[in-house]
């Protein structure tokens, strides 16, 4: 349309000044002339003919040019109205695509099989949600319509060039597939180069995920350094991929552009010989053509960022939708298969053969044949690494979860379990793991999980059969607490009675315990176990155990060596064989101390009725030691740390807080984020230069075109052809400058952007790094949000610099060189055209202003979602053992409402900002046509100015419009970087720095709890110690004693410097832990704990992880292997130490990963080591090799234990009996038991202390 009105509005001007030159030659002989358009005798009086009327000649310029302007109004009110349903509808229908398109996908994955999780890791998973979404997002929303607008423009400026004159439009497009073979060309390249920049941040992501969900080991071992350059390696890899996308662009921008200058040239070359030499074209129909045909191409020309963002698009969908359209091997949504009336519960497994597959040459399994009967309880037992956890968990998955191979037959009562539907079949199985998962919400929704539709006083009931009923209702808020990320607000006994309530409370016909009752103490253990006999009674039970104890009144108990199952039988029958099963009883037995072994509950009963009277006393004493300091309690608690108030409000009201804690982000400056890339001047420099060339060439472009106008008028034919000849020598050397200055813009800002969004991904997971632990406590920071974050934050800011700034100065260059040449040449209508360039600033402001409130909201929203479905992930296995993967899909569509309604909103907001700045170029054209028709006819302006005046104006328009187009991007990046801001300026609580606090060379170890009271943030209600008062001396082993929640494991967190104590001390050396310096400290502790974390990487790397302050080498990995009794499992694997352990050490048995931690403890070589439950994942004989080798480790090292088993510490120097946060009695193993009182009678019968 727009080409079309001004080459109609052309020849007018150009007639004005053609037709009265060719009129005077003419009516010079007639003696006559034309005044004000009518035709006069040279006297000034009019000609009449004999009818009396006049002849008209000239033209009217005022009156067509208001005709041509009421065009221009009209065509301006449909554009407002056009494009307001473009954009509007584009974007919204973007919305929808984007809301289908994050629910398919993650309903996708939460209904795959758990072996593609092996594949997939959840850290990249989670990128991808928000990462790659995002980017089909920019290539199907506003994308698709301004493409679509560019090639309408351009094809219809062909049609124009076609009617107008063929010629001169065939010899034009005779140069467009170069054009469009460079688009091509390019689209390919960057959709290549974003996949694989693409899949280089999902690696980074991952690596964010992995150690962000193990911030407590990474924390232990001073591993941040090592950390921050592990996620720095794969940000490089992505960069380099970015820099070379960015130079790719750079140059096909370039070779467009320097193509469209070389096809200006040319139609101006040839269409002048067209009009002067072959008289084919009048000038005005030349300027048609003309601007027809180099509309369209300029328009084609402009299509290319539209073909990045779709190749962008295109890259980031592939994935997703490989994804989508992946058929699982076993859909838990199907409603395929049948569910059986009746089930016993008879278990068969026939020639099951099993490999890891990232170790397919180590046979696991070995033609497994295993029958489990109703009703029985089925015990399989066996030395590390001998199958029976491999057989454990591959009958739990092929139960579960995966796709049972053709020549495995599972039966269940007789029947092919793959004919029976998959949801009624899980719905049959309750599952208690030894590291159970529970989730970030309460305790009655973790243990309702169990059972859709359960009451609370069935919660109730399966909370007093699991023996978690009491601590629960000692809790504040009882069954309403939050159990914090993964379960992190409470201790291992704690967690583990709840999630053996959640498979009471489902009352499955098939029961599977992992170790159940692994990681309670004593009291719990026993009361525990005997819920269990309760609970195994009429089902079918599949147990594993290293306690052989706990399976002694096993129905039937299953040997395994080598991967076979050897021998089967009553605990009684396998003793007699003297098999397998023998020399495991025999080896747990030994060495037991025989004060543990003889006492049976009735021989004590009287002694207990006497001792009771002491019990009470010693509960008494520690009631009135806390009731004494009652209001330093109540004190202590008012003088909670702001923060942590914050976060209890966190814990009561998370929303709330949430959007409290989100509503006061100010969009951060623009210098403080160009200060960031500081580093890159040189690069921005160049690329400001380049862009500063780009945004000339327009009003340059302007200026050549209103002067070839001109030369149509020059009467001597060798000036006007030396005008036109060195007016097109300009047009080419402009496109060849412009090649050169296209790749300098592209190159540099895509070098500089991408440096950037590295080092600021890089500054902030450093920040994150620095945090104290308690920050990492509050839900608001888990660690699937701080991914998002991280993926999302950092490339959100190129939008304020990059390529941005590029396209900013290349707009700012271009309205500047126009206004001082429009300025230059008539103030007048300049002024005019001026007036309406402000109204398209204004929209593009309002535009921004509103978009960065859409922003901010969208951004709290998907954080939300991105907590959700992290912690989904991360928790597949058991999530799926629960089948409880609608819920998750429907919290986590519940999340995506917000930012859906909120998208739904921006599109009208964009659509009438969008709408309004096209308006006002029209609005702006018909206004200055008018003027200029008026200056021209009154003011005897030439009619060249006009043209000059106003292209170079319009130019400058587009360059606003295009510069506001960008305020979405813009608006985003400054809440992002406001966002990371604010988390570099966050100053830890706990400084990690090597510079702050003491370090001393003779460090010996001495440890003293001085007072220590300490409450976690996070549950401000509860003190966890009540004045803790223990000490032992370098070399000395102390031995923490107690009932889960008492206190122990928090202990070992304030001396590891995780918290600082709430009031007292802990003395190191004599020295307060507060004054010492936090990685000098950490780095003389080792730590091994109950549930090792392992990294995805070798063996020997996660050996090496115990000191990260040098490089740890392959003999000192060996010795410490061999220490930790390692070393003999690791040479019969095929690549040794080089062995890939899986996410979280997946493709090892738990024995292995406990020795893998415990040999990463020894390369250490600490002079403090805490042993937190260290052996309680291992069977019995690996048990006592390891524990030989703790003794081993102990020797001249201070060592604090924290055990359950009272036959690990009965050598310590030091037992201390912990109750209720204080110690109530502490002495040497056999002092204790002399004095017959609470650790005696926790040592005989496990009966309860608190």
């Amino acid at each position: 349309i727009d080409c079309l009105i001004v080459t109609h509005v052309t020849p007018l001007f150009i007639n004005l000044h053609w037709l009265p030159v060719a009129a005077r030659i003419k009516f010079k002989a007639l003696m006559k002339t034309c005044i004000n358009n009518t035709i006069t005798w040279l006297d000034g009086t009019v000609v009449e003919w004999p009818d009396n009327s006049t002849t008209y000649c000239g033209v009217d310029i005022e009156a067509e040019m208001t005709k041509f302007a009421f065009y221009y109004v009209g065509i301006g009110v449909g554009v407002l109205i056009l494009s307001y349903f473009q954009i509007a509808l584009w974007v919204s229908a973007a919305a929808r695509q984007i809301q289908r398109i994050r629910k398919m996908y993650f309903r996708k994955i939460m209904c795959m099989e758990i072996g593609w999780f092996d594949c997939n890791s959840v850290g990249e998973l989670n990128t991808r949600i928000s990462d790659d979404i995002n980017k089909i997002n920019n290539a199907i929303a506003d994308q698709v319509s301004i493409f679509i607008e560019r090639i309408s423009t351009f094809i219809f400026g062909f049609m124009v060039g076609f009617i107008g004159g063929w010629k001169l439009t065939l010899v034009v497009i005779a140069v467009s597939p170069l054009i469009g073979l460079a688009a091509g060309l390019m689209a390919m390249a960057v959709a290549r180069l974003t996949g694989r920049e693409l899949t280089a941040y999902a690696k980074a992501g991952a690596v964010a995920d992995e150690v962000l969900s193990s911030i407590r080991t990474v924390a232990a071992f001073g591993g941040e350094h090592k950390e921050t350059e592990r996620y720095d390696r794969n940000l490089v890899v992505a960069q380099a991929w970015g820099i070379k996308k960015g130079a790719i662009i750079g140059v096909f921008q370039g070779y467009l552009w320097c193509i469209i200058f070389l096809c200006y040239a040319l139609a101006f070359w040839y269409g002048s010989k067209l009009v002067i030499e072959t008289k084919e074209l009048t000038p005005g129909g030349l300027v048609q053509v003309f601007f027809g045909v180099l509309m369209g191409a300029m328009n084609l020309g402009q299509a290319s960022p539209c073909l990045e963002a779709f190749a962008s698009g295109r890259a980031a969908a592939k994935s997703i939708f490989d994804t989508i359209d992946r058929e699982p091997e076993i859909d838990c949504f199907s409603e395929e298969g049948h569910a059986l009336d009746k089930v016993k519960g008879d278990i068969e497994f026939h020639s099951v053969h099993f490999n890891y597959p990232s170790r397919p040459e180590v046979k696991i399994l070995d033609d497994l044949n295993v029958v489990v009967r109703a009703g029985e309880t089925t015990a399989f037992v066996g030395p590390s690494g001998s199958g029976k956890s491999t057989t454990y968990i591959y009958i739990y998955k092929l139960i579960l979860f995966d796709k049972i191979p053709p020549k495995i037959l599972v039966t269940l009562d007789g029947h092919d379990i793959r004919s029976l539907n998959i949801q009624w079949l899980r719905s049959l199985i309750g599952v208690v793991e030894q590291e159970p998962v529970l989730f970030a919400i309460t305790i009655a929704e973790n243990i309702r999980f169990g059972r859709p539709g359960v009451t609370m006083e069935e919660i109730i009931e399966a909370a007093k059969q699991a023996n978690a009923y009491n601590f629960i209702m000692d809790l504040p808020q009882k069954f309403d607490t939050l159990v914090g990320e993964g379960g992190g607000q409470m201790s291992g006994g704690q967690k583990q009675r709840i999630a053996i309530a959640r498979a009471l409370v489902r009352n499955p016909r098939i029961l599977l315990l992992d170790m159940a009752t692994s990681a309670l103490d004593n009291e719990s253990e026993a009361v525990v176990q005997e819920a269990l006999d309760k609970a195994r009674q009429g089902r079918t039970t599949i147990s594993i155990a290293h306690r052989l104890s706990t399976i002694r009144n096993a129905d039937v108990i299953v040997g395994f060596e080598h991967g076979r199952a050897v021998e089967r039988g009553k605990h009684s029958q396998l003793l007699d064989k003297k098999g397998v099963y023998f020399t495991l009883v025999t080896l747990q037995n030994q060495g037991k101390d025989t004060d543990s072994d003889k006492p049976e509950y009735s021989e004590y009963r009287e002694f207990w009725r006497s001792l009771e009277t002491c019990i009470r006393s010693l509960r008494q004493r520690s009631h009135s030691q806390m009731s004494n300091s009652i209001t330093d309690a109540i004190s202590g608690k008012f003088k909670i740390h702001s923060d942590h108030l914050e976060v209890e409000e966190v814990e009561a009201n998370n929303k709330k807080s949430k959007g409290k804690d989100e509503d006061v982000i100010e969009p951060a400056p623009v210098a403080r984020i160009l200060k960031y890339n500081r580093p890159e001047w040189p690069y921005m420099l160049l690329g400001s230069l380049g862009a500063a060339i780009n945004g000339s060439f327009n009003p340059i472009y302007a200026l050549l075109f209103s002067e070839i106008l001109g030369t149509f008028s020059i009467q001597d034919l060798d000036e006007q052809r030396r005008q036109i000849n060195g007016i097109c020598i300009l047009f080419v050397s402009i496109g060849v400058l412009s090649f050169f200055s296209q790749f300098l813009q592209g190159y540099s800002f895509a070098k500089s952007g991408e440096l950037l969004t590295r080092r600021l991904r890089k500054v902030g997971f450093q920040a994150i790094l620095k945090q104290e632990t308690s920050w990492f406590d509050n839900p608001i920071n888990s660690p699937g949000a701080l991914t998002t974050r991280l993926a999302t934050d950092a490339s959100m800011v190129q939008g304020a610099t990059g390529s941005q700034i590029g396209m900013i100065v290349n707009s700012l260059t271009n309205i500047g060189a126009s206004f001082i040449i429009a300025y230059y040449f008539s103030w007048k209508l300049s002024l005019v055209v001026t007036c309406f360039l402000p109204l398209i600033g204004l929209s593009g402001v309002f535009q921004a202003k509103m978009l960065t409130g859409f922003a901010n909201e969208d951004k709290n929203a998907l954080e939300a979602a991105g907590q959700v479905s992290s912690e989904a992930l991360s928790n597949i296995r058991t999530i799926a053992g629960l089948a409880k993967e609608k819920h998750f899909v429907s919290q986590y569509e519940e999340q995506l409402q917000a930012p859906y309604k909120g998208a739904k909103k921006k599109a009208h907001v964009y659509g009438i900002c969008f709408a309004f700045a096209q308006c006002v170029i029209f609005m702006a054209f018909a206004a200055s046509f008018r003027y200029g028709g008026y200056l021209v006819s009154n003011e005897g302006l030439p009619y060249m100015m006009v043209f000059r005046v106003i292209s170079a104006l319009v130019t400058s328009a587009t360059a606003l419009g295009r510069a506001s187009s960008f305020t979405p991007d813009y608006a985003k990046a400054k809440i992002a970087a406001a966002q990371l801001f604010k988390l570099l300026d966050r100053v830890p609580k706990i400084s990690i720095s090597k510079t702050e606090g003491q370090s001393w060379d003779d460090f010996k170890g001495r440890i003293e709890f001085k007072g220590c009271r300490f409450t976690y943030p996070s549950r401000p209600d509860i003190q966890v110690l009540r004045g803790l008062e223990v000490s032992v001396h370098p070399g000395q082993t102390l031995a923490f004693v107690g009932s889960s929640g008492c206190g122990k494991s928090t202990s070992v967190q304030l001396l590891e410097r995780f918290y600082e104590p709430d009031e007292g001390q802990v003395l190191i050396d004599g020295r307060p832990s507060a004054s010492i310096s936090v990685p000098f400290l950490r780095s003389q502790i080792g730590i091994v704990s109950q549930e090792p974390v392992l990294f995805d990487c070798s063996i020997a790397e996660n050996i090496q992880y115990g000191d990260n302050s040098r490089t740890v080498s392959m003999e000192e990995i060996i010795e410490a292997a061999k220490k930790a009794y390692l070393h003999d499992f690791v040479m019969t694997l095929p690549d040794k130490y080089e062995t890939q352990v899986g996410a979280q050490g997946s493709q090892l048995s738990r024995g292995q990963k406990q020795r893998i931690a415990i040999a990463r403890a020894i390369v250490r070589n600490p002079k403090i080591l805490l042993l937190d439950e260290a052996t309680s994942a291992l069977d019995t004989e690996s048990e006592k090799v390891v524990q030989a080798a703790l003794d081993e480790a102990r020797q001249g090292r201070t060592c604090i234990v924290i055990a359950h088993r009272l036959s690990t510490i009965q050598t310590a120097d030091i037992i201390a009996v912990m109750s209720q946060g204080v110690v109530i009695e502490k002495g040497t193993h056999e002092e204790l038991m002399a004095r017959k009182a609470a650790y005696y009678k926790l040592v005989t019968t496990g009966a309860p202390i608190s």
